[in-house]
C-alpha cells in the first residue's frame, strides 16, 4: 500500500490525472472504473482542460464503480457529472464509455452490466480484473455504494450487487468487492478533514475498523494507492 498526501485537492487531482497520462502511455488499452461523488469534480476537469490532446481517449474504456439509479440526464447521476465535465470535452469514442443504466430496473441492470463488464474487461483468476478502479471513501467509511450495513458484498461472488444508502434509502448498482480487488490498480481519492478519523482508524486499524468496506479493499496481486488530501489525513 501506497500513500500519497497533497496540500488539497487540486494537488491530488493534478497527481491522479499524472499517474492516469502515465498508465495510458505504457499501454495500449486500459479498462478504468470511476467513482462518482464530489472529489472527482477537479480531476475531471483538469483531465478535460489539460490532457485533452495529450491523452489517446480511444485506448481508454470508462466504467463505473456503482452509479443511483435515476436516469442518465438526472443531477444525481454520476454518467452525468462525468459527461459534463469530461466526455462532452475530449474525442472520446461513444463505444468506450460503459455506463449503468439507472433508468432500468435494479436487478435487471445488475446483471445486464455485470455481462458488460464481463465481456469487455480482461479476467483474473476467472473475476474481471480493471487496469484501474477508483474510489472514494464516504465519512462512515463506505466505498462505490458498499455500505456498513450491506458489508458482505465485499466477498460477493458476483460482479455487480444492488446497494443501498442506509441514510436515504436510495438504491445503487455497484461493482462487488471481488471485482475491486482483483484490479491491477486501486486508488482512493479522499478529501476532507470530515474523513480524517475513519482514515486513522482504518489505517492505524482502530476501534471497529472492520466494519467499514473501504478497510477491506486489499488487491489480491494489484496495487493499492491512497491519494489524500492534508485534511484527510491529518490525524494519521
Amino acid at each position: 500500500m501506497t500513500r500519497r498526501i497533497f496540500d488539497d485537492n487540486e494537488a491530488m487531482a493534478r497527481a491522479f490525472a499524472e499517474f492516469l497520462a502515465k498508465k495510458s502511455s505504457e499501454n495500449e488499452s486500459l479498462t478504468i472504473a470511476l467513482s462518482g461523488g464530489s472529489t472527482p469534480k477537479a480531476l475531471f476537469k483538469i483531465l478535460s482542460n489539460d490532457y485533452k490532446d495529450t491523452i489517446d481517449w480511444s485506448k481508454l474504456h470508462f466504467f463505473w464503480g456503482d452509479e443511483r439509479m435515476v436516469p442518465p440526464s438526472h443531477e444525481e447521476s454520476n454518467f452525468k457529472m462525468t459527461d459534463d465535465l469530461l466526455f462532452s470535452q475530449v474525442s472520446i469514442p461513444e463505444s468506450n464509455i460503459h455506463r449503468i443504466k439507472g433508468e432500468n430496473e435494479l436487478v435487471e441492470e445488475v446483471s445486464r452490466y455485470g455481462k458488460e463488464i464481463e465481456e469487455n474487461v480482461g479476467s483474473q483468476n476467472g473475476t474481471p480484473s480493471f487496469d484501474i478502479v477508483m474510489l472514494g471513501m464516504g465519512a462512515d467509511g463506505h466505498t462505490a455504494s458498499i455500505f456498513p450495513p450491506d458489508i458482505d458484498l465485499i466477498n460477493a461472488n458476483t460482479i455487480c450487487a444492488a446497494g443501498t444508502n442506509p441514510e436515504s434509502g436510495q438504491r445503487r448498482v455497484t461493482i462487488t468487492g471481488t471485482v475491486i480487488n482483483n484490479a491491477k490498480h486501486v486508488c482512493f481519492l479522499v478529501t476532507g478533514a470530515g474523513k480524517a478519523e475513519k482514515i486513522d482508524e482504518i489505517f492505524n486499524q482502530k476501534a471497529d475498523y472492520l466494519a467499514y468496506p473501504a478497510a477491506h479493499i486489499k488487491p489480491n496481486a494489484g496495487e493499492l494507492i491512497w491519494f489524500m488530501d492534508e485534511s484527510a489525513s491529518s490525524k494519521l
